[in-house]
Parts: C-alpha cells; structure tokens; sequence
C-alpha cells in the first residue's frame, strides 16, 4: 500500500472540505441577510445538486481523456474560478449557474478522490482508513463554520480563503501520480437503476446522507436563527454536528474492522432516527449540544459504511464506476433535500429539517431490515 499517496490525496480531499465548510453556509447568510426566504434559499442549496448529476456523467469520461491526476486539478480550479465570480458578480441568478458549475467541479474531485483511496487500501484496513478519510473530511468542514464565525458574513473574505485553500489542493496534488487508470466509456455513470436494485439500502444511505450534508451547511444555520438562537451560537451548533461526523467516524471505522460491518450499518439508521425526532423536543435545552453531536455521528457513519461496503466489493473502472452512481444518488439526495426542506418549512412547519431526516431515516431502516438486503456483499462481509 502506498501509504504517501494515501495521505496526499485525502489532505487534498480535505482542502477541498474546508472550502466548502467556508462557502456553503457564507451563501446562505449572504442570502438571508438580502431578505431571500427559505424556499429561495433552498433552491440556491440545491442547485450544486444538478452540478453533481452533471459531474458524474461526465467524471469517467473527462479522467480517462485527461487522466485522473491531471482532471483533479483542472477541476479545483474551475471551482476556484466559480467562487471567484461569486464575489464579483453579487447577483442572485447569476449565483444559480456559479453553484451548478461548482457542483459539477466539486462532484468529479470526490469521484475520482474517493476511488483512489478506496482502491489503494487493504481490506482488513478498509474500516479504519476510509474512516480517517471520513473524519478528516468532516474536521474540515467543522472548521469552515468556525473560520467563518470569526471572519464574519458581511466582507467576501470567505470567499478568497476558499479561493485560496482550492488552489492549495491543486499544488499538493502535483506531487502524487498512480490514480487508478480509468476507461472513459466503462466508468460513465450509466447504470445507476442496477446499483439500485442491488444494494437498495447503500443507495438510500447515499441520498439520506447527501440531504444531510447540504441541509446541514445551508439550511440548518437559517433555521437554528428563526428559531432564536444568535448567528455566532447557529453557527456553533451547526460545526457541533460536523464534530459528532467527524470525532465518531474512527471509532465507528474501527468497529467496521472487528464486527459484522451490515449489523453497524443498521445501528446508526436507529440513532439518526431517534436523534432526529429528539432536535426539536431538546431544541432550547442542554440536551441539544449531545442529539446534534449524535444526529451528526450517526448520518456521517452511513455514508462512511457506504464507502466501505462498496469498496469491499468492487475494484478499478467497476470502483469508478460504483463511484460515479454514488455521485448521481448524491446529486438527487442535495436536490431532494434542500427543496423539500426549504418548501416544508415555509408552508408546513419551521421544524421540516429534523423530521425529514427522521422520515429518510425511517426508510432507510425499512430497507435495511429486508430480508437479504445486502446480498450483493454478504460473502466478503463475513470474512471481516
């Protein structure tokens, strides 16, 4: 195992994390601040979903003309260049088609970055590296928040930090080569109804775990403010989910190693379900601090198992490939997430978040608990 490339490509990853920590909720407030509502806002969070649809289209095809490497750094720098042109052109449409540009950029770095890691690890390791992969991914996005508490929401420094650290992981990525060799036609992101159907509950996992994500760094700090709380206070609530993502992967990566990795998979549907339900019954209390760290453990370590699950089971361009359906489950997960968050809380209820999480969690434990759910990796699961 290449243990130098395995870091270099993860701290790359993670680069990329912590521009998006920094990015997303910054968009969000801007727009809160510019009198948008929270439809309007969720339209603007989702929009990076249609770039993911996009993005995974096009990842197998655009690394096997160019090459892995060489694709990777074009596209953090045509995500530089989306943010760039967000700070410069302060307009609400023209943001529309820079979020889809970003999207789609962003979508082919974790494909390709995500392949390349799961490939070069060993399985009896598999747990724990994806894990730390996972973590360090999630610390990054903790920070954004955080960085972004202290800079403020009225200049446009976040935006040139992001430019910055983007630019950064094109520089660090010069220095590896060896990513897994990609045929352009084989690795597209056809085939996705396939992936579907044999492992419906990785695939649910997925989306749930994209609603998550974007909800988290776009809706979640609106949310937590029109229910009261303070920006400064909203956004450390929303870093203490990124904390529970991010602390609790590497017990849960190690755990993956040493039991049955389908039993683990199940456990964290049941605390994502009751954390869910728990956010706005603890909402105002100190039990908040503790359901936000589980809501975001538990929602982290689907996806993280996901990866794990699906890298135990498939390898070069089928790797990519099962990558690339990941990204488009993505993309309809941020799409699915954001609008009906952003439509619920405006016409139903200003809790929409939380419970549809807690529905998305109970649908993932319908699938989950089927009978032969995970056929498609129960032979290599019993070998953990």
């Amino acid at each position: 195992m290449r243990w130098s490339t395995y870091w270099i490509v993860t701290l790359a990853v993670v680069v990329v994390g912590l521009a998006m920590g920094v990015t997303l909720p910054l968009v969000s407030l801007r727009l809160d601040h510019w009198g948008y509502d929270a439809f309007a806002i969720g339209v603007m969070a989702a929009m990076p979903a249609i770039g993911i649809l996009l993005g995974a289209r096009l990842a197998g095809r655009l690394a096997g003309r160019l090459g892995s490497e060489r694709c990777m750094r074009m596209m953090l720098v045509m995500a530089a260049f989306s943010i760039g042109l967000l700070t410069v052109l302060p307009n609400y449409w023209v943001w529309l088609i820079l979020r889809l540009l970003l999207g789609g950029s962003l979508t082919i770095i974790f494909i390709l970055g995500e392949s390349w890691i799961n490939q070069l690890v060993v399985d009896r390791l598999r747990g724990r590296l994806v894990a730390v992969y996972g973590s360090a991914f999630a610390v990054s996005q903790l920070c954004g928040p955080l960085i972004l508490g202290v800079l403020g929401t009225v200049s446009d420094a976040g935006f040139w930090l992001s430019i910055t650290l983007l630019l950064l992981g094109v520089a660090v990525l010069w220095q590896v080569d060896g990513a897994p060799q990609i045929n352009a036609r084989s690795a597209s992101g056809g085939g996705v109804m396939g992936f579907v159907r044999r492992m419906p509950a990785v695939a649910w996992a997925v989306m749930l775990f994209a609603c998550f994500e974007a909800m988290t760094l776009t809706l979640l700090p609106v949310y937590l403010i029109r229910e009261g709380f303070a920006q400064t206070l909203a956004l450390l609530m929303v870093s203490s989910v990124v904390v529970g993502d991010a602390v609790l992967q590497l017990p849960i990566g190690w755990l993956a190693d040493k039991v049955q990795r389908t039993t683990l998979f199940r456990c964290c549907g049941v605390v994502l379900l009751v954390s869910s339900l728990a956010i706005p019954l603890v909402l105002h209390s100190v039990f908040i601090w503790p359901a936000l760290v589980l809501f975001g453990a538990s929602a982290g370590g689907l996806y993280t198992l996901s990866l794990i699950l699906v890298g135990q089971r498939f390898r070069d361009d089928a790797l990519v490939r099962a990558n690339a359906h990941i990204a488009l489950l993505w993309g309809f997960g941020c799409l699915l997430g954001p609008f009906s968050t952003g439509a619920a809380s405006r016409w139903l209820s200003s809790h929409a978040l939380p419970w549809l999480m807690a529905g998305m969690a109970a649908v993932f434990l319908l699938l989950a608990l089927r009978r032969g759910a995970f056929e498609a990796v129960v032979v290599r699961d019993q070998g953990v």
